[in-house]
């Protein structure tokens, strides 16, 4: 051994601590995440986003709501919203946003998410708001007794990007919302007073991305586009990750 060798050596397991200690620096900013699905599907539809999430060091909690009114899926988001220890990154897709626009009152939530979805100001409806620029879909059915469903044979034509036997499950294993909550207007909009990141679909179907720039660009809010269907989430679910992550790193205490 070279008398280098042990400076050498040493300069190597110094890099070696650094690099270990950045990988486990835990997240600034909030460290909550609340996730809060849309229609037609339930919690375990963030299964990846939540994984990467959580491999990132991030607390996250999925809501379960009911979609049986937007009172009750709402109170959900809240029940959730009310076991947190700190800030919070409250995240919505399609009719989770107008769900998040309400709870998002909550003081411990620092900024919202929208992925692909609605962004109702007070006094709108997410079905006014959906129907002044309508989506390429028309593929929604309803029960006899006033819940909404997607076409089971037109499932996967709807999201291509997803793989057809998962599609297929899903259409299978949809949960109807209630039309009902599509006509409840929104009373509070709380992206009014707190900073909002919202991600485009280019290749949505059910929710026109000409309507989602033109709320987004209403709200202010940060916007990211991504070349998927509306199934977004999960069909690119890292993009989605970032996203939540740069509004988690912008929140403050």
């Amino acid at each position: 051994m070279t008398k280098a060798s042990p400076f050498i050596a040493a300069a190597a397991l110094i890099a070696f601590c650094a690099t270990a200690d950045a990988n486990s620096v835990k997240p600034t900013g909030a460290t909550n995440v609340v996730l809060v699905h849309g229609a037609l599907v339930d919690g375990s539809s963030w299964r990846a986003v939540y994984d990467i999430l959580r491999k990132d060091g991030y607390r996250v909690s999925i809501v379960q709501e009911p979609l049986t009114s937007l009172d009750d899926d709402v109170a959900a988001t809240k029940r959730v919203l009310d076991l947190q220890d700190g800030p919070v990154v409250l995240v919505g897709h399609s009719f989770g946003g107008t769900i998040i626009t309400i709870a998002g009152a909550d003081p411990k939530v620092r900024a919202l998410v929208y992925v692909a979805a609605l962004q109702p100001d007070a006094g709108e409806s997410t079905g006014e708001l959906a129907g002044r620029m309508p989506s390429q879909s028309n593929d929604i059915k309803s029960t006899k007794d006033g819940y909404l469903y997607l076409d089971p044979s037109k499932f996967a034509a709807n999201f291509p990007d997803l793989p057809k036997a998962q599609a297929d499950f899903m259409a299978t294993s949809q949960v109807p919302v209630s039309g009902a909550a599509f006509s409840a207007k929104v009373t509070v909009a709380a992206w009014h007073d707190k900073p909002s990141y919202a991600i485009v679909a280019t290749q949505d179907r059910q929710l026109n991305p000409d309507l989602a720039h033109w709320m987004y660009k209403r709200s202010g809010a940060k916007v990211t586009e991504v070349k998927a269907s509306h199934l977004v989430y999960i069909s690119q679910p890292r993009a989605i990750a970032k996203v939540i992550e740069q509004a988690a790193r912008g929140a403050t205490n």
